[in-house]
């Protein structure tokens, strides 16, 4: 069972501090809604986890340092982005390609498709780049969530998505027996999946609440 350990993680971009000695230790299973304002410094935290940033102090994901070993951890976590990345690949090769980084059926990423309501073989050649909104986002959410994960990072995953394909989602992700980190802006939303609650302001905890489900 994974698990993430963080103490006293800084980062600054210039002279801009964006977190401020964050000291976290998140167990198996546990389900996080991630709040706070704009540049409060939720999405920066996620992609420190992720090891895409340089920083200061210790991360640790099932005891890896998450930016010296980013590939062997970028296979055990499902990520979802606040914005979709600008890929030109077709939707069908994204889908092969997603599910071979991580050993994975590419019909486990279709199927999700299918109960978020998204037809992919109607634009199966299609570039990535050229989809709606909604599509992208109900298909990255297929690519997270059809990976055999211990950990899901989300950023805003439901922020483009329709009331009924933002509760099929909830209910896949509230199925899942994993650590989830999930940022909202949408708190009443995502109330039945987490139990625990981290509010962070200016690069600081300033709430670390568990609460029952």
């Amino acid at each position: 069972m994974s698990t993430i350990f963080i103490k006293q993680l800084s980062k600054k971009f210039q002279k801009n501090i964006v977190l401020d000695n964050i000291n976290l230790q998140i167990e198996p299973n546990e389900h996080i809604a991630l709040i706070g304002s704009n540049g409060a410094g939720k999405t920066t935290l996620m992609r420190c986890l992720l090891g895409e940033y340089s920083y200061n102090g210790q991360v640790n994901i099932n005891n890896l340092n998450p930016r010296q070993n980013r590939q062997i951890i970028l296979k055990q976590i499902g990520f979802v982005p606040q914005i979709p990345p600008p890929l030109k690949m077709p939707v069908g090769q994204l889908i092969k390609f997603a599910a071979g980084v991580c050993a994975t059926d590419p019909e486990d990423i279709v199927a999700i498709t299918k109960q978020l309501g998204l037809n992919i073989q109607t634009f199966i050649y299609r570039p990535f780049n050229k989809l709606s909104g909604g599509q992208k986002q109900k298909l990255l959410i297929s690519i997270a969530l059809g990976r055999n994960s211990d950990i899901f990072i989300m950023d805003e995953p439901a922020a483009n998505l329709d009331p009924k394909a933002r509760e099929i989602f909830l209910e896949l992700l509230r199925a899942k027996r994993a650590i989830t980190l999930i940022s909202s802006h949408r708190l009443n939303e995502i109330t039945t999946l987490v139990n625990r609650v981290i509010e962070l302001d200016m690069g600081k905890v300033i709430v670390d609440n568990k609460i029952s489900i």
